[in-house]
């Protein structure tokens, strides 16, 4: 009975959002998309809603990515490093149409990249880098940073630094706001509607470039809750959805009429410690934390095996991540670590655990980790709320714990970004407030590499310094999910960086 109840409640939630955003469109007008993760603000590229845009197919920056996260033309077709190394010329696409009908030309790039470098935060790929740019005649544009930048090309892959069209731009510079990606972006779909955080309807943009569009509509739905998302397209309002729950992942994969795709990822849960705050600013008890978690059990019972146990922050996924599995669970070790630290039956430690829904494991590792620390001596008290409503508390320095999903190839595929946002002293995104002066040098000192190798000696060594400080606790590397009913055409991207929905197209 109480699954019942659940069911007709989770139907009715399905219903609600989706009928808020409009009927299903016809097989005619192309497919329907259930997205997890809804706009941070606006579309605004200074919130990583660039990322967003890029994904959809709406926007794109100057470099595009192969599947392997190798730089490969976009708006750009060619580069090259000129001089002392701090300038790059990039020579732009001929044929280029904005959705407005707007040709792309040295100017728009100018006014697009001067507009997101601006901003108050800029981008992590691009922020702290004295980044200028500046017009080479009509077809290309040259880039400079203060100090030679070896991955210029890559961060430039990031949509954050995708180009709009100039009107966008100047609406935006006349109301105060953010340039808008209706109608201004050049992707293979236009976005002709937005409808905020509900959702947004896209067509496909006849004057592209490159390839089309494989549907001529594309309606698109941000549906947080992982459940619902499920039903949806288990009922056939949506013919795709991506972030399935775990615990439907047997049926899924039985069900005839869903294509259901389970892939890696570049990605880490992490259980963040607030280390400038008591009880975290204690080493030991972060160290207390870490030995209590049996991480192995976690990815294989917790999770159904749908995720792998993480030993450090980067994993089996890059060539620079462990590929040995973290030890195993020690509560005895946990319980005197914490006596050192003058916590104990006399004086129990309490702390708070927030997470978010979005992703459908966290929910379900926080109760996991509750039981696995209770033992050590650690009562915890879990919330799972909203992220926008958190983040600015967790930037903050006002919480405990807090479990997060974060892709470390974020923004371009070059953890550089996401160890100096995440790790130095002044990180836009330190949400550990970890602070290490030689860290930060060694994290500084990537700008004068440009060898693969010797950069993936650094990213190690800058892994193992994080383990050693148990600034946090890589739990587990999980494996992403998406599904498709009556529709064709999705490419897995462990990378999470590349466009998803211009190759969707209906089956009918």
């Amino acid at each position: 009975m109480i699954r019942s109840v659940r069911s007709l409640v989770l139907a009715l939630a399905a219903l609600l959002i989706l009928a808020g955003c409009g009927t299903t469109a016809p097989a005619d007008q192309g497919v329907r998309v259930a997205l997890q993760f809804p706009p941070r603000a606006g579309y605004a590229f200074d919130a990583d809603d660039g990322g967003l845009l890029t994904k959809l197919g709406v926007a794109e920056p100057l470099v595009g990515l192969d599947p392997q996260g190798s730089a490969v033309p976009g708006l750009a077709t060619s580069w090259a490093r000129e001089g002392d190394g701090r300038t790059w010329r990039f020579v732009l696409r001929e044929g280029v149409v904005f959705h407005d009908g707007a040709r792309l030309d040295s100017g728009a790039v100018v006014t697009a990249l001067t507009s997101v470098l601006s901003r108050p935060t800029p981008p992590r790929s691009i922020a702290d880098l004295g980044m200028r740019v500046e017009a080479d005649g009509p077809g290309a544009v040259r880039v400079s940073t203060d100090a030679p930048d070896p991955v210029l090309p890559l961060r430039l892959s990031s949509g954050t630094t995708s180009v709009l069209s100039p009107a966008a731009y100047a609406a935006a510079s006349s109301s105060g706001g953010q340039p808008s990606p209706q109608d201004t972006g050049t992707g293979p779909l236009r976005m002709t509607e937005i409808r905020g955080t509900q959702g947004a309807t896209l067509l496909r943009h006849d004057g592209y470039w490159g390839p089309r569009a494989a549907s001529s509509q594309v309606t698109v739905d941000y549906v947080t809750e992982p459940q619902t998302r499920e039903l949806a397209l288990r009922s056939g309002d949506v013919g795709f959805a991506e972030g399935l729950p775990e615990t439907s992942r047997a049926s899924l994969q039985a069900d005839p009429d869903v294509t259901f795709s389970e892939y890696p990822s570049a990605r880490t849960v992490l259980l963040q410690l607030n280390g400038s705050a008591a009880p975290f600013d204690d080493v030991r008890v972060r160290r207390a934390v870490t030995a209590a978690l049996d991480r192995t059990a976690l990815a294989d019972q917790v999770l159904g095996g749908s995720a792998a146990p993480a030993a450090d922050l980067f994993g089996p996924a890059v060539p620079y991540g462990m590929t040995t599995p973290p030890p195993d669970g020690d509560v005895p070790a946990a319980q005197a670590l914490l006596a050192e630290a003058g916590y104990g039956p006399a004086n129990p430690l309490r702390v708070r655990l927030w997470t978010f829904p979005n992703r459908p494991e966290l929910p379900v590792l926080a109760s996991a980790i509750a039981a696995q620390l209770e033992p050590a001596g650690i009562a915890v008290d879990i919330t799972v709320g909203d992220y926008a409503a958190q983040e600015p508390e967790l930037l903050a320095g006002r919480y405990d714990m807090f479990i997060n999903s974060r892709s470390y190839l974020s923004d371009f595929p070059d953890p550089a970004g996401v160890l100096d946002s995440d790790y130095t002293c002044d990180g836009s995104y330190n949400i550990d407030r970890f602070c290490d002066p030689a860290f930060d040098a060694t994290v500084a000192g990537l700008g004068a590499l440009s060898d693969p190798a010797q950069r993936a000696e650094v990213f190690r060594a800058a892994a193992a310094t994080l383990t050693a400080n148990a600034v946090n606790v890589p739990l587990v590397h999980p494996q992403n999910t998406a599904a498709q009913r009556g529709v064709t055409g999705f490419t897995p991207d462990p990378l999470d960086l590349r466009p998803v929905l211009p190759t969707l197209a209906p089956t009918d």
